[in-house]
């Protein structure tokens, strides 16, 4: 059975119908003391990163993240939820994340852009994916739907297993282990996101 993570700051409920569009058994779960209950876990997030990390602390809800990802269960972020698995944003001033990869989020720099682009990044994008069971059966480069003004930038290079470009080259889905991330929203991006999701499931 697979969990939600809800901390008041996610689209549930369109997460919760793609898996259930796949045929998977998937709870909403607001208790952090019943995370350890599912086999996996998704953190999705929609909104700012220094609100949802104060969201996840009122109840203890982000060590109980922090606990699921210790004890090597699956674990996958989606849009704002991959980034609070960095160390840090710098959204709205300086923000703690949950720390489970190491690295920062940070605005898209549009110094760096040959032609002028709208921030957010919004619709559809390709993404540049490594060779890793969340993308398999997918083309090395497939196309999702983005909504995001911040992007991560990972420590190690390795974590990196998908990127994008807007303006720039970023990173677009991280692994580290057991935990993963990806900052399109599968939910939305019909056949290539459910086809993610479905490689979630089995993992």
């Amino acid at each position: 059975m697979i969990g939600i993570v809800d901390y008041n700051m996610g689209n549930l409920a369109s997460v919760k119908n793609a898996f259930e569009l796949l045929g998977e058994k998937v709870v909403v779960e607001s208790d952090p003391h019943k995370l350890g209950n599912y086999e996996k876990l998704i953190l999705p997030g929609v909104g700012a990163f220094g609100d949802a990390m104060e969201h996840l602390r009122e109840g203890g809800m982000d060590e109980a993240v922090r606990e699921y990802a210790a004890s090597g269960k699956y674990l996958l972020g989606i849009c704002l939820g991959m980034q609070l698995l960095f160390e840090s944003s710098e959204e709205f001033g300086i923000s703690e994340g949950l720390g489970l990869i190491k690295g920062r989020v940070v605005a898209f720099d549009s110094s760096r852009f040959h032609t002028p682009l709208k921030v957010p990044h919004m619709g559809w994008n390709r993404m540049f994916t490594k060779d890793h069971p969340l993308f398999e059966g997918l083309d090395e480069a497939h196309y999702l739907y983005f909504v995001h003004s911040y992007h991560a930038i990972c420590s190690d290079e390795a974590d990196s297993i998908g990127e994008s470009v807007y303006g720039y080259r970023f990173t677009s889905a991280v692994a580290h282990n057991n935990v993963m991330g990806i900052q399109p929203h599968p939910e939305k991006s019909h056949r290539n996101g459910l086809a993610i999701l479905k490689n979630f499931i089995k993992l």
